[in-house]
């Protein structure tokens, strides 16, 4: 590809990139692909399960604002970005106007800029979920058009297959993530305070009954009741026993439906999974269901 799309500049926030090479390998597919990219000088540190430091991992917060990338991405999820939220000046990083990118443990960046500076994000992908391919030919094209219409702003309307019990028709503000980062930050200055809102979940490697628990939290703490709708995306990589007995995701979900007037729609195609939609956290859309279609309509104002 010879037109140059947008430049991403990577940084590692939460876990150690366990294998560069692999990394360095999915960078050149996204240059490949038409993406220059560019490794923060941390990106590739470790120490014991984190990328670097706290200190050196937030300090690539404020690098990657003044970079001439107009993309920020993860390089991987993990843990460890929880750590770095006192370190970071919020306001400011939304003032670089960047397009920042990522998912799982990066939630909780998504979440607290909302939180802290009203700023929209980018849930999306990552390198190493991505872009680590043999060729670019074999990445997702689903996961790839969508990330190339968000970060270009051409973002209209994508339809998946959805599943609920209910008829949807909401609008509201798209927020949320991985579930277990944003129980996580519950009753913290970095857990948005939305009403009426869009709240998108997924997991992994979290058994239904876990993922149950944590909605229950969210239920009882009044963050359910208060959302226009509830969107579901992947929840994978568990390991049902014997004694669940029928006790699946589906049972979990028909039990927390029963508990809360806010719609529960499943299928969204967002997680750790593939294809992987680019969603923009902190910003106003609408969501329709009908029957086993759904859309997302993207309005291109600023968030509130």
């Amino acid at each position: 590809m010879n037109v140059a799309l947008p430049s991403i500049y990577l940084i590692s926030p939460s876990g150690a990139v366990n294998d560069p090479a692999r990394a360095r390998g999915a960078a050149a597919v996204l240059n490949a692909l038409g993406h220059p990219t560019r490794f923060d000088p941390a990106a590739l540190r470790r120490s014991q399960r984190f990328a670097g430091g706290d200190e050196g991992r937030a300090a690539a917060f404020a690098r990657a604002a003044h970079q001439d990338c107009p993309i920020v991405m993860i390089t991987r999820g993990g843990y460890g970005l929880t750590r770095l939220l006192p370190m970071l000046d919020f306001k400011q990083l939304a003032k670089a106007d960047k397009h920042w990118v990522g998912l799982s443990d990066f939630t909780a960046f998504h979440l607290a800029m909302l939180a802290r500076a009203g700023a929209r994000t980018w849930a999306g992908p990552a390198l190493l979920d991505d872009f680590a391919v043999d060729s670019p030919e074999q990445v997702d094209e689903v996961t790839l058009g969508c990330f190339r219409e968000a970060m270009s702003g051409e973002l209209e309307m994508l339809g998946f297959r959805a599943a609920s019990p209910v008829a949807v028709d909401a609008r509201g503000t798209l927020w949320g993530g991985n579930l277990s980062v944003l129980c996580a930050l519950l009753g913290t200055p970095y857990f948005p305070k939305v009403k009426d809102g869009i709240l998108f979940i997924e997991d992994v490697n979290e058994h239904p009954y876990r993922v149950e628990r944590m909605l229950l939290q969210l239920l009882q703490a009044g963050v359910l009741d208060a959302q226009a709708a509830v969107l579901v995306g992947y929840v994978n990589r568990y390991r049902l026993a014997e004694h669940d007995r029928g006790y699946d995701l589906a049972a979990a979900l028909k039990y927390i439906r029963s508990q809360t007037r806010t719609p529960i729609v499943t299928g969204l195609p967002f997680g750790h999974d593939r294809p992987k939609l680019t969603l923009p956290h902190g910003a106003r859309i609408g969501l329709a269901t009908e029957g086993r279609q759904g859309w997302l309509v993207f309005e291109h104002d600023h968030p509130h």
